[in-house]
């Protein structure tokens, strides 16, 4: 969300950014999937985000890495065995491993129906400011999805030895450069905060995933059956993340009332009330238990209606009736 300037009024910046939020502009998405602590996890990290030779690697230094024999040479020149820190034993009994990762394995993407050439440009674009000159880096576009993405690996030590830190504030930054290179690109694109769209952290869609499946992950669908029946009796759940939600949705929704009520001081009436709106259209507050339940149901209506019959054979149809 926007700030107030030291003048008491949103800058230009702040208010395109005010607008693009309030207007739902399609968000980039920008995460760190890890990174291999050893030669043979990067190998096979490339291999699979080249699907197996099929898709071309671009690198930092413009070659084009077209095979598996390539891709060996392009580990070999980068030198991971010189890394510090990658010989330390692995964690035992449980601890976390002490080696250090070799490289950061990084995604950038945008929804569909984006170009995934404009992706793809921003990607690089993205790659060349962050890293030319300090990190070797590898980069392939992936179009098989809905959601073109670019699946960068990233040499986690610079040629003089310095470490890549990627850290909260980091990501931040790093989402909103990519934002910023889409619409370079003629694309438009945002890069917010969850919270500040009223949305949960995306933490539930394995396990919302793996509750809808026969025989599998017993435990979640009976919690979700569990709290469903709750859900379709009283009309609601306690659980005790609830509260928590409704106290930070309260501040949320009072920080964007705020942020219209200085718009309104600056004259920009009109956007003023496309951020009340905004607030007063924040998603349905649920906690992540809740949300699994709700989608259980959802999967098991949409069950119903693919089934020959009409009538879903799954034993969690009770919650349906």
């Amino acid at each position: 969300m926007g700030r107030v300037g030291p003048s008491g009024g949103f800058t230009r910046t702040q208010i395109e950014q005010i607008q693009r939020t309030v207007r739902r502009v399609p968000e980039v998405m920008l995460k760190v999937t890890g990174g291999g602590t050893r030669v043979g996890a990067v190998a096979a990290h490339l291999q699979y985000i080249s699907r197996k030779g099929e898709l071309t690697i671009e690198t930092s230094e413009g070659d084009r890495v077209t095979d598996r024999e390539a891709q060996k040479a392009l580990i070999k020149n980068w030198h991971l065995e010189l890394i510090s820190g990658q010989y330390r034993p692995m964690g035992m009994n449980g601890q976390k491993s002490r080696r250090t990762k070799l490289v950061h394995n990084i995604v950038l993407s945008m929804p569909s129906p984006t170009p995934p050439d404009k992706v793809l440009a921003a990607a690089r674009k993205f790659a060349r400011d962050k890293f030319a000159s300090k990190h070797r880096y590898a980069l392939v576009l992936h179009t098989d999805q809905q959601h073109p993405h670019v699946h960068m690996v990233v040499k986690a030590e610079d040629e003089h030895g310095q470490r890549l830190r990627i850290d909260k504030e980091t990501l931040r930054r790093w989402r909103e450069d990519f934002a910023r290179n889409m619409r370079e690109q003629g694309i438009a694109a945002n890069a917010t905060p969850r919270y500040a769209r009223g949305q949960n952290k995306g933490k539930t869609r394995d396990a919302i995933y793996r509750a809808g499946q026969r025989g599998a992950s017993t435990a979640i669908r009976q919690r979700a059956i569990d709290v469903t029946g709750q859900l379709m009796a009283a009309g609601s759940f306690h659980d005790p993340a609830r509260a928590k939600l409704l106290e930070t949705r309260k501040a949320i929704t009072e920080s964007w009332f705020d942020i219209a009520g200085a718009l309104d001081a600056q004259g920009e009436s009109s956007l003023a009330n496309e951020v009340r709106h905004f607030a007063g259209h924040l998603p349905r507050v649920l906690t992540d238990t809740e949300r699994v339940a709700v989608a259980f149901v959802q999967h098991l209506a949409n069950t119903r209606q693919k089934s020959p019959s009409g009538v879903a054979s799954d034993k969690g149809d009770e919650l349906t009736r």
